[in-house]
């Protein structure tokens, strides 16, 4: 009975967390696609219109990042807000460069498993808020995100492919360096990601 209240309470988390509307699970343009256009499930699949020729899209497990042991060293969940990095206030995002968006602004908490409950928690917003794909105008803000690597002279556009990259990348491969044993493929391992399944 206990699992099946786990299950039910990350079901609502996941329409919370992913901005739940029916009518973006069916739309080509929805960062997060459920499997199928049917409700929101365990898997999404990522970048289902991505405008690369090679592009497969990547099925996430939302659920498996929440509730297991996923974080670099494998003895924690991942915090939500180490993925949807604006839902925490502005002076907590920038003590992470290269972040330093809050959204909204004025954010006062950041976003767990708990405050998404709170009537008074802002609605979670998809990668693509802010990470619009190339050529595209994000739904927050009025340019896609950018920043200059240290050591670099040119700024990085954060596209929504970009930011996947990094963030999903950047943290397989982290974990890869830090747990011998782990199962989450590396960037160098791109089609264990991209199967397009």
């Amino acid at each position: 009975m206990k699992l099946l209240i786990v299950i039910a309470t990350f079901a609502c988390y996941l329409c919370l967390a992913c901005g739940f509307n029916p009518s973006t699970l069916n739309s080509g343009s929805a960062s997060l696609t459920a499997e199928g256009g049917k409700a929101p499930k365990d898997e999404y699949k990522l970048a289902t219109d991505s405008k690369k020729a090679k592009g497969l899209p990547v099925t996430f497990s939302h659920v498996n990042h929440a509730t297991k042991n996923y974080s670099v060293d494998g003895t924690k969940t991942i915090g939500c807000a180490e993925c949807h990095h604006t839902e925490q206030p502005a002076a907590e995002a920038a003590k992470h460069p290269p972040l330093a968006t809050a959204y909204p602004a004025d954010r006062t908490a950041t976003l767990t498993a708990e405050t998404v409950k709170d009537a008074k928690t802002p609605e979670v917003q998809t990668c693509r808020a802010c990470h619009a794909q190339d050529g595209a105008k994000p739904k927050i803000g009025t340019e896609i995100p950018s920043f200059t690597a240290e050591g670099e002279s040119d700024p990085t556009v954060l596209t929504n492919e970009e930011a996947y990259h990094r963030n999903c990348a950047g943290c397989h491969d982290a974990a890869a360096d830090a747990r011998k044993n782990v199962k989450a493929p590396t960037s160098q391992q791109c089609t264990d990601c991209h199967t397009g399944k």
